[in-house]
């Protein structure tokens, strides 16, 4: 080998390492961004003062990035919080937090959700807090005749999910009340027109383990039109969802969760189903019934609020005819194994039957209750 290859051979593998050495390794911090993350780190040790009353723990601030703009800077971090005796695991925010730079030293002057990232409720304004036996309400811009209502209203409902689906998380509820529809809309980071009429939606992740820290969100507006009767089956409903919330996967048949919380809220109600579900009587009567189990797409919000009802509707008269002719042990147990497997073999499982005879059975259940 000429002695040039050589040389070649032994020098290439040395300035390939160091290469490699100088991307991997992160950039050395400067003594500013060390002061500045020193900062941020004692300035969120505890809660703000103005949160006080919000039963916080695990509040801490990682910062990511730091960005230095003369006696400015802004630090990317992503806060970490529970709400002690109702979050199994921890809540997250990225937040963008600003800092100024005086006698030396930094401080912290503002705290806001970072850009694309949806805002806390406290990000509204003070937040009011009522607890109850079963339920947290936090609440901006409410009055506190309103919140006492919610949270009295969440201490039924809570219970009642938990008669319908025993288990670890249908114990406690957190409440949400912002102060107007448009508000709730940046809750959750969705056009104010989707919960246009709806009285409470729900946050959180379907399938997570640990499970997250769901919320249910009042829609002030819609909750205003409710009768004292609609609002403990809306409540209902939605900490119905709080609490299947790690049962549900992408597996779960939309109108079988659907269908569950809407039985578990009628569940302890004197409603039949001429009164909970007269869309869908309307339909039958001229001769409509249903080829199939509502879709996924029967249950999209914008379109002909008349399907939009009976897709509800026959869900719910789907789990009412489960539980009412295999057993509401049964009706549970279809819905853990859907969450873990085919339709065709959780039904089989659970009831005995496939699919096309549960649904054969549903609509003939529909043509003998609106005959």
């Amino acid at each position: 080998m000429p002695p040039v290859r050589r040389s070649l051979v032994r020098v290439l593998p040395l300035l390939l390492s160091a290469l490699l050495a100088g991307c991997g390794a992160p950039a050395p911090r400067d003594g500013a961004e060390r002061d500045i993350r020193e900062a941020v780190a004692a300035w969120s040790r505890t809660p703000p003062e103005r949160l006080a009353g919000i039963p916080l723990e695990g509040w801490a601030y990682e910062v990511s990035a730091v960005r230095r703009d003369g006696a400015g800077a802004t630090a990317r971090a992503e806060l970490h919080y529970r709400l002690s005796g109702y979050d199994a695991a921890a809540a997250g925010s990225a937040r963008e937090v600003r800092l100024t730079r005086d006698g030396g030293r930094w401080y912290v002057t503002g705290d806001r959700a970072a850009p694309g990232a949806l805002p806390q409720l406290w990000d509204q304004g003070p937040v009011a807090v009522v607890r109850g036996a079963h339920a947290l309400v936090l609440g901006v811009g409410q009055d506190a005749g309103t919140l006492s209502a919610i949270a009295a209203e969440a201490d039924r409902a809570v219970p009642a999910a938990s008669a319908a689906w025993p288990g670890p998380r249908a114990g406690r509820a957190v409440v949400l009340v912002p102060g107007s529809l448009e508000r709730m809309a940046e809750l959750l980071g969705r056009p104010a027109a989707e919960y246009r009429g709806m009285g409470a939606v729900t946050t959180g992740r379907v399938g997570a383990a640990p499970a997250p820290a769901d919320r249910v969100v009042v829609n002030p507006q819609g909750w205003a039109e409710l009768s004292p009767a609609g609002r403990g089956v809306i409540l209902t409903h939605e900490v119905t969802h709080v609490a299947t919330r790690a049962a549900t996967t992408a597996t779960t048949p939309l109108w079988l969760s659907e269908g569950f919380a809407d039985w578990a809220a009628y569940r302890g109600t004197p409603a039949t189903p001429e009164q909970a579900a007269p869309a869908l009587a309307r339909a039958v009567r001229r001769g409509e019934v249903p080829g199939e189990l509502p879709r996924t797409e029967d249950f999209a919000f914008g379109g002909d609020p008349e399907a939009l009802a009976r897709a509800y509707e026959g869900a719910w008269l789907a789990c009412r005819l489960i539980a009412g002719r295999w057993g509401e042990a049964a009706l549970v147990d279809l819905y853990g194994r859907a969450g873990r497997g085919p339709w065709p073999l959780a039904v089989r499982g659970a009831l005995g039957v496939d699919p096309d005879a549960l649904t054969k059975d549903w609509q003939e259940a529909l043509r003998a209750e609106f005959r």
